[in-house]
């Protein structure tokens, strides 16, 4: 019967999403989306016909936001746990 343990010499098995260079482009696209949704809202504010749809860059501002620093802290908790 094989046995359930897992060896204790093998390496843990990180999947990709999970690696430094999946944060890292994550990082790097919510970093320009930030900037695009910055962009909007110059825009928005001074074209009076698109005041109306301000929200559409706010969200994109806050939800990349989100994501960024997000992902910041998990690379910092990353790089400290080693």
């Amino acid at each position: 019967m094989p046995s359930h343990k897992s060896p204790v010499f093998r390496k843990a098995i990180i999947p990709w999403y999970h690696s430094k260079t999946a944060y890292g482009i994550s990082i790097a696209f919510m970093l320009l989306v930030f900037l695009f949704g910055l962009a909007g809202i110059s825009v928005a504010r001074e074209q009076i016909q698109y005041s109306g749809y301000i929200w559409v860059p706010i969200v994109l501002v806050v939800l990349s936001g989100a994501i960024f620093i997000v992902n910041i802290i998990r690379l910092i908790r990353r790089h400290t746990s080693k």
